[in-house]
C-alpha cells in the first residue's frame, strides 16, 4: 500500500509541476493594466510589466463575437513598434498580442490601437510605465 500511495504522490507532484510551467502569466504588482471601451460594443485591455530588462506588452480585444477582423498596433513613445491583423477566436470571441519593447529610461508610453476595418469600431488604450 505504501509504495503504491509514493507512486501515486510522485505522478500528483508530476501533473502539478507541469500544469504550473505551462500556466499563461499572470499580472504582478509592478504590472500595469487598463481596461475601457471601444467607439462600440467591445472592449479593450493593455497590460504593460517588466520582463527580463525590457518592458512586456500585452494588448487585448474582446468582442465576444468570433471571426471578426481587426488590424491592431503597438506604438512605444510614439513609434510604430509592432502592427499587425488578428482575428477573434472562440470560445470568447476575443484575442491577445503579447510583444516586448525595449525599457527606456524615464517614463515609457505605450498606445495599444485596434480597428475593426469592417465596421469601423475603434479602440485605444494607453499606458504610463
Amino acid at each position: 500500500m505504501k509504495l503504491q500511495l509514493a507512486g501515486t504522490t510522485a505522478v500528483l507532484v508530476a501533473v502539478a509541476s507541469c500544469m504550473a510551467m505551462s500556466a499563461p502569466a499572470q499580472a504582478n504588482d509592478r504590472d500595469k493594466i487598463r481596461v475601457g471601451s471601444c467607439t462600440g460594443s467591445t472592449d479593450w485591455k493593455l497590460k504593460v510589466g517588466p520582463e527580463d530588462g525590457r518592458l512586456e506588452v500585452e494588448g487585448q480585444i474582446d468582442s465576444t463575437r468570433i471571426g471578426q477582423k481587426w488590424n491592431w498596433q503597438i506604438k512605444h513613445n510614439g513609434s510604430l513598434s509592432a502592427y499587425g491583423t488578428r482575428y477573434t477566436a472562440a470560445p470568447s470571441g476575443a484575442f491577445t498580442v503579447r510583444r516586448t519593447v525595449l525599457n527606456r529610461a524615464g517614463t515609457d508610453t505605450i498606445v495599444f490601437r485596434a480597428t475593426n476595418p469592417r465596421s469601423g469600431e475603434a479602440c485605444r488604450g494607453t499606458v504610463y510605465f
